[in-house]
């Protein structure tokens, strides 16, 4: 059986994925942080599509760090047979304030 790699178009749900994402936080206190991100598997949902739960930390950066726990939106098919996920949530408060953080991560073999 052949495997999926990360550039194959398929269609349906394909299981034991994940996405990633590169993005800035919205700028707080005169600042912004990057952010890199790696989801977790996807769990399913009851309507037979999926989402993405994520933790992690934002970059240092002016001298603290945020963290961050979210679950991404359903599933988006952006055709050829791949899926992104919105995602829109807020860092921890840190140093007196927190950062907005939403976009889209990047593309994933599956249409649902």
């Amino acid at each position: 059986m052949r495997s999926t790699g990360k550039d194959d178009f398929v269609q349906g749900f394909v299981p034991h994925h994940n996405h990633g994402s590169v993005d800035y936080t919205g700028v707080s206190s005169g600042h912004v942080h990057q952010c890199l991100d790696v989801t977790s598997p996807p769990i399913p949902s009851q309507d037979g599509g999926h989402i993405h739960y994520t933790e992690g930390y934002v970059v240092f950066e002016n001298g603290h760090t945020h963290h961050y726990r979210a679950y991404s939106g359903p599933a988006i098919p952006v055709g050829n047979g791949m899926h992104v996920h919105y995602y829109d949530f807020h860092t921890s408060e840190d140093n007196g304030h927190s950062h907005h953080v939403r976009g889209v991560d990047h593309p994933a073999p599956g249409t649902k």
